[in-house]
């Protein structure tokens, strides 16, 4: 008897390693993707504002500061979109992750109750 409870813990324990270690790797992947699509936006945003100063240093008239001007405006126009379009698309990824350990978690769950029903049918056959 202890040894059927033995290799039960044992089968559990290691459904639950294996089941961690899904999670874990999904939520890693994610974490990754998250961060380079920040970091691509967070890169062009830069790129974009530095070259827009460069433009600003070469002004040394108010002629030129007024046709850099819009250019500025167009810059941070594009930064704010950008931003917000990199937050849409890091929700929806994570929202994709979160629904795909949903799915393991909830298939650990009815495969642990299919489990439990078979043994009590066996339990009260058995008896």
């Amino acid at each position: 008897m202890y040894q059927q409870i033995n290799e039960q813990f044992a089968a559990a324990s290691r459904q639950f390693a294996d089941t961690a270690a899904q999670i874990n790797r999904l939520a890693l992947d994610n974490a990754t993707q998250v961060f380079g699509l920040q970091m691509a936006a967070l890169e062009a945003g830069a790129n974009a504002t530095f070259a827009f100063f460069g433009e600003v240093a070469e002004a040394r008239n108010p002629e030129q500061f007024k046709a850099v001007f819009p250019k500025g405006l167009q810059v941070a126009r594009e930064n704010v979109e950008r931003s917000i379009a990199t937050g849409q698309d890091v929700i929806g990824r994570t929202v994709k992750t979160q629904e795909a350990i949903g799915q393991i978690a909830k298939s650990q769950f009815e495969a642990q109750a299919k489990q439990a029903t078979d043994q009590v049918a066996q339990a009260t056959k058995a008896k």
